[in-house]
């Protein structure tokens, strides 16, 4: 596959989620039953739901996204550039029509892919499920009801890094590592996100850490294709 996989037709994302609650005890109570009974499943010894509900975020039943960064890659003579852009707010309905037209218009055949680290058990699943909740239209890309396994174009670099081997979970930071990429993730990582947002208020801090993701990813995707990875000066961001 990565000797064939044409990058030009790659979009590269990564999402930020959040409980749809800052706490446990605001949780409506149709939906405090409901994380009962889905934490007893988490819990360990003496935890409750209270304690758990930390955790909700990345369950998109009972979560949120906040931030969707996406790059693609564009050819600069022999290197690659790459053009980031974030879809990001406090109205994940917005953010969600935002991201659904830009797949609309630009990624909407055979030919384009959607790309992820450990998309395939998170990140894509978790965005078609929001865009369902808020009643819109799945876009092409993540819509695999019906479709056979090589029908489906999504690209996880962690499942090509396992190589069919299922017992264990590389995070990206670790495969930056393992391919010498330099990783700019010096100010929070992914357990901070639920307070930066309902603590700090800062979704501008979320955003350019969900940014600094998409830029390993793409050097990772580059070190598994033999290229070059990016440089500063390669990388263009534009406005939301």
């Amino acid at each position: 596959m990565l000797e064939n996989l044409n990058l030009h037709n790659v979009l590269i994302l990564d999402i930020e989620t959040v409980p749809q609650y800052s706490e446990y005890n605001e949780l409506p109570d149709r939906w405090k039953g409901l994380w009962d009974k889905k934490s007893k499943t988490l819990a360990k010894e003496d935890e409750i739901p209270s304690d758990l509900y930390e955790r909700a975020g990345i369950y998109a039943e009972f979560g949120k996204i906040v931030c969707i960064s996406v790059g693609i890659l564009t050819q600069k003579g022999d290197r690659w550039g790459y053009r980031i852009k974030s879809f990001y707010g406090h109205d994940e309905k917005k953010v969600l029509m935002e991201f659904c037209e830009l797949l609309n218009t630009g990624f909407s055949s055979p030919q384009k892919l959607l790309c992820a680290h450990n998309g395939k058990e998170f990140d894509f699943p978790y965005l078609a499920r929001r865009i369902l909740i808020h009643r819109l239209k799945l876009p092409y890309l993540l819509d695999t009801a019906g479709k056979k396994p090589w029908e489906v174009n999504h690209i996880d670099t962690m499942q090509l890094w396992k190589f069919g081997d299922f017992k264990s979970f590389t995070s990206l930071d670790l495969l930056a590592a393992v391919f010498d990429i330099p990783t700019p993730k010096d100010d929070i990582d992914g357990s901070m996100v639920r307070e930066v947002y309902y603590k700090d208020k800062d979704l501008e801090r979320i955003k350019v850490y969900c940014e600094k993701d998409i830029i390993t990813l793409a050097n990772v995707l580059l070190r598994m294709t033999s290229n070059a990875i990016l440089q500063d000066k390669d990388i263009v961001l534009t406005s939301q």
